[in-house]
């Protein structure tokens, strides 16, 4: 058991990070620095649909552009393979949604739950359509269902800039057949068979982005405060060569840990594995919840205390060594109790946290940056 290190402070220094475009000189690209101040808005578009209005001080925006005038600039969408119980995610709304993203000016998370509901570390279900394919089958539909996707977001204008192969995988997915931590009567740990599954679904991202500018692959679980879980997991993805960009990690204070566990998490994810790391969920009610009735959380359960953890655990991301800290995401900001808005659809103080590293916007010296 590794022994910990005893800490009473974590101070965060972040210095000389630029966060947003710069003006350039006409005839070139502006700079982009593309750490993520991020959102899952994967029912955002549901709720314009419905007529659901939000404020920003009093007034009505869109959902995007509102996020966008206070620093955001990525945004994620989940995709099931047959939606079922209201979810909206199918194909056809993930375009649609992935529009709205790329023409707002945000970059594009897609996340592959590989299901068609909720994939998450205490279930992976697979899909109704591959449940009695053989293990050969079953890869060949993630490559097929992953390519297909891919390409015909390309072909909509809404190309990924990151792709999610699987949501909160520590525990596998595509279960039985991918779990990695079976029960007594299911068979040993499968993480030839997960391995195969990443391997399909990173070619088929490839393979459906085509000429294009190819997608950012990402590679998820649920470790945000756990490093002999994120150490075995990511050790894993190297015995058997799984080709990837990005760890993701989910953080939320009643299941992943404390904020030290997290710093020191991301320290030695980053040293070790030598990969950009994005928190790419994390969340944190404004009203009293059901998780610190016994002892207190780290903040208040309030809407200023919320604002204080997204700002905590931003900065421990930016302080992950190496600059490899690349970005957090909320989930979900449409969200009661948790989310961004009061019940009234008024944008609460969390949606400044990121203000301080994304404003002024543009040089207001006259000067310009050479690129």
């Amino acid at each position: 058991m590794r022994k910990r290190q005893s800490h009473t402070t974590i101070v965060v220094i972040v210095t000389c990070i630029a966060l947003t475009p710069l003006r350039s000189p006409a005839n070139s690209l502006p700079y982009e620095n593309d750490y993520a101040f991020g959102l899952d808005v994967s029912f955002l578009k549901q709720r314009d649909e419905q007529g659901v209005q939000y404020r920003d001080d009093g007034v009505v925006k869109p959902g995007l552009q509102l996020f966008k005038d206070h620093g955001y600039n990525w945004a994620r969408v989940h995709i099931c393979n047959a939606p079922v119980r209201r979810l909206p995610q199918n194909l056809d709304y993930v375009k649609a949604a992935g529009a709205d993203i790329k023409q707002s000016g945000f970059k594009f998370l897609l996340d592959f739950m590989f299901s068609n509901g909720w994939a998450n570390p205490t279930t992976q279900p697979t899909p109704s359509a591959w449940r009695d394919l053989t293990h050969e089958q079953r890869v060949a539909a993630v490559r097929e269902f992953t390519r297909d996707t891919i390409a015909a977001l390309a072909d909509a204008n809404a190309l990924p800039d990151m792709v999610q192969i699987g949501n909160e995988i520590g525990n596998g997915f595509l279960w039985p057949d991918g779990r990695l931590y079976p029960e007594r009567d299911e068979p040993k740990s499968n993480w030839s068979n997960l391995a195969d599954y990443l391997k399909a679904g990173i070619e088929g991202v490839k393979e459906g982005a085509g000429s294009d500018a190819l997608p950012k692959i990402m590679i998820h679980v649920d470790h945000g405060g756990d490093i002999p879980l994120t150490r075995n997991f990511f050790e894993k993805m190297r015995e058997y060569q799984v080709d990837y960009d990005v760890i993701g990690l989910s953080f939320y204070p009643w299941s992943h840990g404390t904020l030290l566990d997290l710093w020191d998490n991301l320290r030695f994810a980053a040293l070790e594995f030598g990969k950009e790391i994005i928190l790419v969920e994390t969340g944190y009610y404004f009203e009293p919840s059901r998780y610190f009735r016994e002892q207190p959380g780290p903040f208040p359960e309030s809407p200023e205390g919320q604002r204080q953890w997204l700002e905590a655990v931003n900065e421990i991301v930016m302080a992950t060594p190496n600059g490899l800290g690349r970005g957090v995401f909320w989930w979900e900001p449409t969200m009661r109790s948790r989310g961004y808005f009061d019940r009234e659809g008024n944008a609460q103080p969390i949606i400044h946290a990121f203000e301080k590293y994304t404003r002024p916007a543009w040089r207001l010296d006259g000067q310009t940056r050479i690129q």
